[in-house]
């Protein structure tokens, strides 16, 4: 375990302090959730949307934002030229799961942001049960970042990789999506927990499976 552990960590303390020196992925994100905020708000004017519609609007923008910033996990070791330095000196598996980390604790801080300023900035968007609205983020991060990694592996030597990561990433993510999208309602309808627990145990069966895969592909992803 510590074999696996050890370089994980570095893996990660490594993307975050390139990360926090670069801040590429960080002020991308910043600016895709402040514009689509804002775009939103004056296409809704003083007009009245159903919870359900808020809903669905607040996980594009998680979708889309994601999308704009997990991209580069492995895009960056590829344009530095790194990428061959982490095969000589790490086994594939701690790779992947060092990004892994870095991922999601990007995409939990980031949908934390999103959702608290959804919450403070639409004013239809009112959540009745708090525990179901956030243990969806929360899981929903989790979905997120699962597949946004080894998907990011996958197109990381691809040519046209900024186009492609969106294109490949919505037919895997789309039944997630329609997941929390389902959670996310019943939060603002002020369902109780248990009302919520079949779509957790799909977000959570999702996350798993994608993370099995991944281990076992990311291997040959990432060498070939």
């Amino acid at each position: 375990m510590k074999s696996l552990f050890v370089p994980s960590y570095y893996i990660f303390l490594k993307d975050s302090h390139s990360e926090l020196r670069t801040r590429y992925a960080l002020n991308a994100l910043f600016m895709f959730v402040v514009t689509a905020l804002s775009i939103i708000l004056f296409s809704l004017g003083s007009e009245s949307v159903s919870p359900d519609v808020l809903a669905g609007i607040l996980w594009v923008i998680i979708f889309f934002s994601s999308m704009s910033g997990l991209s580069r996990t492995f895009v960056s070791e590829e344009e530095r030229g790194t990428a061959l330095t982490l095969q000589l000196v790490s086994a594939p598996t701690p790779i992947y799961v060092g990004k892994l980390i870095f991922n999601l604790a990007l995409t939990l801080s980031l949908n934390i942001l999103i959702s608290l300023l959804y919450i403070l900035m639409i004013n239809n968007f009112v959540v009745a049960s708090p525990g179901i609205f956030w243990t969806t983020i929360f899981l929903g991060s989790c979905a997120i970042a699962s597949s946004s990694t080894i998907l990011a592996a996958i197109i990381a030597k691809a040519n046209t990789r900024g186009t492609l990561y969106p294109v490949i990433s919505f037919p895997i993510m789309l039944p997630m999506l329609i997941t929390v999208i389902k959670a996310t309602q019943l939060s603002l309808e002020g369902a109780f927990f248990s009302e919520a627990l079949g779509q957790f145990q799909v977000l959570i069966s999702y996350t798993v499976v994608l993370v099995a895969i991944s281990v076992l592909l990311f291997e040959f992803v990432w060498k070939d």
